[in-house]
Formats: C-alpha cells, structure tokens, sequence
C-alpha cells in the first residue's frame, strides 16, 4: 500500500518526543512492504537539529509554513490507500485535520492517529466547539498512541467509528545494550524535555530524591531544564541526541519514567523511552499508572514508585545485582510482545480488514 503520512518530525527529535515512535512504526511498515511518504513542517529549528540523514524506509518531504505548498502536497497525498494525520504536527493541524478527513473514498483508509490522546480529549470534551471534535466521525479510524479502555471510550463516546492504541514500542534497530560511557555514570537518570504537563511530578519523582540522596550522583537530560533550580548533585546533560540514548539507558544503576499528568491520569500510557531503555537493558523505575502490568511485571521486570519517598527507598536498596536481574528480564519481555514488528502486525491486520470489507462493498 501506499501511505500518506502527516505528522511532527521523523528525522528530528529535537522537541519532538514522537521522532522515535514514527521512526519504529513506519521502518517496520516499510518492512512489510508498504510505501510510506512522511510529510512534516520546516519548524522549531528542527531540520538544524536532525538526528538522521532521510532514511530509506520511507520517503520525507519537508514542506515551508505556507498554504499553498501545503495545498499542493495534500493533493498528491490524496491518491495514497491509507493517508494519516497525526496529532501535534505544529503547524496547520486543524487544515490537515480538515482536509484528511474529507478525503476519504470507497477504496481507501483516513485515519487520525493520536500521539497525545489524553490531552486532545481533555481538549475536545471541555469545549463543544472544537474544531477536531466535529471531525472524529469522518475518519476510519482514530489509533492512539496509548491509553486503554478509558482511551477508548472516550473516542468513542466522541463519535468515532473505530479506536485502537497502538502502544509504543521497541526498535531493535536503534535501541540495544552497549557498554556504558563514563559520562553518563550515576545512580539514576531521567531524560525527559521540561513540560508543564510534566514539571512537577519531575520535581516530586526526580529532584526530591536527589534531594534527599545527596551521595548518590543523578541525571538529567533533555531541553528546558537549563535555569531549573536542582540539587547540587544533579549533572544536567541538556539535550542528549538519540545515538546516546543507549549509552544513557546502559551506564546508571537505573533510569526513570516520569508520566506526564495526562498520561497518568488515563493510564496504559507507556513512553517510548520505557521501552527503548528496557531494549538496552536498563533496570527501570517508574511512576505508578494503571495498566503497567499489562506490559512489564513489577518487581520482576520494572520498578515503581508511587511518590518521591518510594523512589528514595527504592535506590537505597538497589543492589548492581538487583538492578542486572530486573533489567535482563525487562529487556527478555520487550523482544518477546514489545517490539514494533508487533505493533506493525497489528496495523496490518486492520488493513486487511479494511480491504476485505471495501471488496465486499463494491461485489
């Protein structure tokens, strides 16, 4: 099939925490054998901050912030099978939202894919007259980043026709254990761009136990943080381009997850760096949401923390040997059931359930 694909950024990551996502999904899509064109905004200094050269699985078009290249590029991706708007591009979502849903034919796919779902349904459920919440019933299907049932419902109860999450992933390509780099040395780190969805629990999972564990050496990578006031034993490394991320996840004794509100509050909402980082083999520790034993095991193959104190009490009693054992069986359980040649099975399969079904409509 040939996809037509609207969103943020696949070669940058830089203020874009979905790069990894896209990169894993459509590489595996590629694989399938599906032709993908990914269509993203010259925007927030991202092209000046790539983290790869255009790759081969999948065709990038760069466009200026202007409506009439953007009007040219929605017509050649008009005549794709499946076309995609993702959420958060950063510029023109609402046309993209607009024109992708009414491009939809007998014998094609329009999907709205959802990579902040808790936030847009916030959004859309305080406001009646927001302009994306009139659209939902106009695509095939809304996939989600994350979210479960509740995730679920709430599209639903919205209009749409189908919702299904699928969940972030590991790409095996990118994300493997590697021996670890002095810099990166410590007890635990966080990496994380600063966010006001995110800053405080960073404040409550993070900084307080650094805080409170001032021999233990703690890191903080990621944009934002520069004139954060931190403990003294805090190393911030600002932005860590992805080809460290694996030296980053390998090297502490630990590396934490912190939910942004919304992802918490909905749950089934594990970032991409859980899993990149259990792909290294790194023991984690993360904040409790519902729905992480739907992917790792705690005790076994993750740790979590429900405040700063739990965290506190967790390092305290990390031994190297504790913290190998959890991180060899995250990392056993994420190549079994996590990786994204599963999350691209899945998508196939909705495909070929849609092709089948435009084959009955049209016999």
């Amino acid at each position: 099939m040939n996809i037509a694909f609207f969103g943020s950024s696949i070669v940058s990551a830089y203020w874009n925490g979905a790069a990894t996502y896209y990169r894993g999904i459509v590489k595996a899509l590629h694989d399938m054998g599906h032709h993908i064109t990914f269509y993203e905004p010259n925007i927030y200094e991202r092209q000046e901050y790539r983290d790869i050269d255009d790759p081969d699985y999948c065709k990038v078009v760069v466009y200026q912030k202007n409506q009439e290249m953007l009007r040219n590029i929605l017509i050649e991706a008009s005549e794709a099978d499946v076309i995609i708007k993702a959420s958060g591009v950063g510029a023109y979502d609402e046309l993209l939202e607009f024109e992708v849903a009414h491009m939809k034919k007998e014998n094609n796919l329009v999907i709205f894919w959802d990579v902040d779902a808790p936030a847009t349904l916030d959004r859309i459920e305080n406001d009646a007259s927001d302009s994306f919440g009139m659209l939902i019933p106009y695509y095939d299907y809304i996939l989600t980043y994350g979210g479960g049932q509740a995730v679920i419902d709430a599209y639903k109860r919205n209009g749409a026709q189908k919702c299904i999450p699928v969940y972030n992933a590991l790409d095996t390509d990118t994300h493997f254990p590697v021996t670890p780099k002095p810099r990166f040395e410590g007890t635990l780190a966080f990496l994380g761009n600063r966010l006001p969805d995110r800053e405080e629990r960073v404040e409550e999972f993070f900084l307080k136990p650094a805080a409170a564990l001032s021999d233990y050496h703690f890191l903080l990578g990621g944009s934002g943080w520069k004139d954060k006031e931190m403990p003294e034993n805090v190393d911030y490394l600002g932005h860590v381009y992805t080809k460290d991320h694996n030296a980053l996840n390998c090297t502490p004794a630990a590396v934490l997850n912190i939910s942004r509100n919304s992802m918490a509050k909905y749950g089934f909402s594990p970032a991409t760096r859980v899993f990149e980082a259990a792909g290294a083999g790194a023991c984690i520790i993360t904040d409790y949401w519902e729905g992480i034993d739907y992917f790792f095991e705690p005790d076994k193959e993750i740790l979590v923390a429900r405040n700063g104190e739990e965290v506190t009490e967790l390092l305290r009693n990390l031994t190297p040997q504790k913290a190998q054992e959890i991180g060899e069986a995250a990392y056993k359980k994420v190549l079994s059931e996590h990786t994204y040649q599963h999350r691209a099975a899945l998508l196939q399969s909705i495909f070929n359930q849609s092709k089948t079904i435009a084959s009955q409509v049209q016999a």
